[in-house]
């Protein structure tokens, strides 16, 4: 992450070069076996990970599961997960018969400035997302960035140039992609033996919440300060909620995800949380993979509970329990059409015609689709092809912005129209182009490349 100047008197050059014998210590090996197969060096790619947190974890143990991938560097703000995570590979290379290493850093553009390395992923708080995966882009490095893509829809925009002008791939780290349940669910819809999608009932959550956290003393393993970024909030302070601490004897974090998500000056609530998941999912079935709504429209309108989306085929979409017979807490999906009803969510899929579906014995356990190695695989795969990923960044984007609009629709009180082939709103409402979470402000010297909006 971008750093301060007058860190240590020391430029990024200087550390550098200071750093070259230690980096030419890196011994690559002339080749190595995974599961038995041997992988060459030339299928290898080599990763570097931006944000060491809980789902960054996650996805080390899915990336692991790779042939061929090797795990060079990391990065956080967070010196004690920066630890963890070299200690969390370290005993990943020593299993399969890799050097040990994985070097630290505390600003991302260190990491960014190695030649040895691929590709990176990006699995920071949302606010830096924009920044870091462009900055990857710029560097010559292919990205995995998790959802949501960006903050802001600005940002999104922006990342899409990134990632075109650049030549990069990008894949989302919307893994429900990769899911055969949900990719069922996209083909069979799309087949038309359900007839025409009249309704969507997407349930995922609540938008977020004005940030009301009380202010905490910054531990002295966190750059919170470089944790805010390009943030510019007066409001926005330290709460070990937002970057919860880690316990022994496992070295979990404690307690639920981090709250950074679920307040309106940090992140966009379960509307993008969850949104980036089953929004994605009903864009995907319904045709409008890389477009978005028309009209959006906040409040219990209709039976919505917090929001309704029109799309110009005439399909409406709202947040609305997917089944009678699921907690309210509950996350998916209920396409409604013309022939029937489909209902998915993780690990479960049912259909008004059960002839439709191809049932899997396979049991889904909790928390196995943070741990996605197939939509992984499918990234690195795409990496070594130079091809788009089954989540490329102009899906990642154009989910990421309705989860947006939904959000200023709901702040503003009132309905949006918007044009997804200008990606624009419809007579300009300058009202709406001026939130934040259109645009915002970076804080100095925070600049967003590429941003032209």
């Amino acid at each position: 992450m971008m750093k301060n100047n007058k860190k240590k008197n020391m430029n990024r050059r200087d550390f550098l070069g200071l750093s070259a014998l230690g980096l030419a210590g890196l011994t690559i090996l002339p080749s190595w076996a995974i599961n038995g197969v041997r992988i060459a060096p030339s299928d290898r790619v080599v990763l570097g990970f931006i944000g060491l947190g809980r789902q960054g974890l996650s996805d080390f143990r899915g990336f692991s599961a790779c042939p061929g991938v090797q795990v060079a560097a990391c990065c956080d703000v967070d010196s004690i997960k920066r630890d963890r995570f070299e200690l969390r590979v370290g005993e990943w290379q020593n299993k399969i018969g890799q050097n040990t290493r994985c070097d630290k850093y505390e600003f991302y553009e260190d990491l960014l400035d190695r030649k040895d390395i691929d590709a990176v992923e990006v699995v920071t708080p949302d606010h830096w997302h924009a920044m870091a995966a462009i900055n990857a882009c710029q560097a010559g490095k292919d990205v995995y960035c998790q959802k949501p893509l960006t903050y802001t829809i600005a940002e999104s925009l922006a990342m899409v140039r990134a990632v075109r002008e650049n030549s990069r791939v990008l894949q989302v780290g919307s893994q429900q992609r990769s899911s055969k349940e949900f990719q069922q669910a996209i083909t069979l819809i799309r087949s038309g033996k359900l007839g025409h999608v009249d309704t969507v009932y997407c349930q995922i959550g609540e938008p977020p919440a004005p940030f009301d956290l009380k202010e905490f003393k910054v531990p002295p393993h966190l750059n919170f300060n470089q944790w805010l970024g390009p943030l510019n909030s007066e409001v926005v302070h330290y709460n070990p909620e937002m970057c919860p601490q880690i316990a022994t004897p496992m070295d979990h974090e404690t307690g639920p995800w981090a709250t950074w998500r679920y307040y309106r000056e940090t992140g966009n609530g379960y509307t993008g949380d969850w949104g980036a998941h089953m929004i994605d999912i009903a864009q995907a079935a319904i045709g409008m993979d890389g477009s978005g709504p028309v009209e959006i429209i906040p409040g219990a309108v209709d039976g919505a509970r917090f929001w309704t989306l029109k799309y110009a085929n005439g399909i409406i979409m709202k947040e609305h329990k997917f089944s009678d017979d699921v907690e309210d807490g509950d996350k998916g999906l209920c396409f409604n059409c013309t022939n029937g009803w489909l209902k998915v969510k993780r690990g479960y899929i049912e259909c008004s015609d059960p002839s439709l579906l191809q049932k899997s014995e396979k049991k889904i356990e909790a928390g196995q689709f943070e741990v996605s190695a197939p939509h992984m695989q499918n990234f690195i795969d795409s990496v070594r092809s130079r091809r788009n990923p089954i989540a490329p960044v102009e899906v990642g984007a154009s989910t990421c912005i309705a989860c947006c609009l939904i959000n200023i629709s709901v702040e503003l009180g009132r309905s949006l129209k918007w044009d997804p082939a200008t990606v624009s709103f419809d007579g300009g409402d300058e009202e709406a182009k001026a939130h934040r979470l259109y645009k915002y402000a970076y804080r100095n010297p925070y600049k967003l490349p590429y941003c032209r909006n």
